[in-house]
């Protein structure tokens, strides 16, 4: 595996990694470190996983890291409304099909976009947030910056509540398709339940995985804007638990940011 060069951004690590697949791997290994670690501690752990065609590479190499998967818990960060769990698009089946059925992990907690009454469950899946400590979060940066579908405009970061029903914006959509999970604008959800950034946040451990070069000017702007609402995922830059991994593509448009970044250690 190449050396991944590491810099920091504000309070932020970033890792940028050659390609997508050894991104992958040290992301995987880093979620390896922080679920042992909090097993030993605890006899447990929780872990909130994000869905979609970015976080692929990432659990594609979770099976070779040696996790206590019986001993985890994963919380997944949203769902379409009036989604069920066998349509190709759910994020229940993603998680289902990726995480759950191959790792075996000792529970999972999923969201119900078809729930009789949508926001009762989202208070029910608050609470079984607020449960317990969340040990790590793995996410990625949406194209335009969203976090989870805290979308650009919309997202709160003193939102006080930790779930809550959000509208897609249009680029949000169009990425839906283009990542081949719908057909056309029409046959896409246009709200979801979503985790907010609060939520996201208060993980101890944030994991943030952004392949691939159509993420390339979310990752300029995470690394170069100063946080906004407009760019949600400008926040990362705020915290220091977080750790950001790239690839070269999603890289790509960022090098004379990171040549102007301090270094960072491989433990930062």
């Amino acid at each position: 595996m190449t050396t991944a060069r590491l810099v920091r951004a504000g309070s932020l690590p970033v890792e940028i990694h050659p390609t997508a697949a050894e991104m992958g791997a040290a992301a995987a290994q880093h979620t390896a470190r922080v679920l042992r670690q909090a097993v030993e501690q605890r006899g447990s752990a929780r872990v909130i996983m994000a869905t979609g065609n970015s976080q692929f590479a990432f659990v594609a190499a979770l099976p070779a890291q040696d996790i206590p998967w019986s001993k985890i818990t994963v919380f997944h960060m949203d769902e379409y409304i009036g989604v069920d769990d066998q349509h190709p698009a759910s994020f229940r089946r993603w998680i289902r099909e990726r995480v759950a059925e191959p790792l075996q992990p000792a529970g999972v907690e999923y969201i119900d976009g078809v729930a009789e009454d949508i926001e009762a469950e989202c208070a029910r899946y608050e609470a079984l947030l607020r449960e317990a400590p969340i040990d790590l979060t793995c996410m990625g940066i949406g194209e335009n910056g969203h976090l989870a579908f805290n979308e650009p405009g919309e997202a709160d970061f003193d939102d006080p509540r930790w779930v809550r029903v959000v509208r897609l914006t249009t680029r949000s959509i169009d990425q839906q398709i283009g990542e081949g999970h719908f057909a056309d604008r029409a046959s896409v959800p246009s709200t979801a339940i979503s985790l907010t950034i609060p939520a996201l946040l208060a993980a101890k451990n944030v994991q943030v995985a952004t392949p691939e070069a159509r993420k390339a000017q979310a990752v300029r702007s995470t690394l170069s804007l100063e946080p906004t609402t407009d760019w949600p995922s400008t926040i990362l830059r705020r915290n220091s638990r977080a750790r950001l991994f790239l690839d070269a593509e999603s890289a790509a448009e960022s090098a004379e940011i990171i040549d102007e970044l301090p270094a960072a250690g491989a433990g930062a």
